[in-house]
């Protein structure tokens, strides 16, 4: 089964990254986008078949490692 992590830092944080890439925009010509918030996204192929448990590794994992849960959110998503 396949989880998809989408991580992004929670509202209210600072995002410099997020920042540059709406300046950088507006020098492109890109006129009126007035806020980006970049995050990134993480696949993971995972051996569970159960649907609730590839959802609890994939939340664990999360947890554990691949968000920082201080300054990020997270959504975990099945295919």
């Amino acid at each position: 089964m396949k989880a998809i992590v989408t991580i992004m830092l929670k509202d209210g944080v600072l995002d410099p990254q997020g920042e540059a890439v709406r300046h950088a925009l507006g020098s492109l010509g890109f006129n009126g986008v007035e806020g980006v918030r970049q995050g990134k996204v993480i696949e993971l192929d995972l051996a569970e078949s159960d649907e609730a448990a590839a959802r609890e590794t994939a939340e664990a994992m999360c947890q554990k490692l691949l968000a920082n849960t201080v300054i990020e959110s997270y959504r975990v998503e099945l295919a």
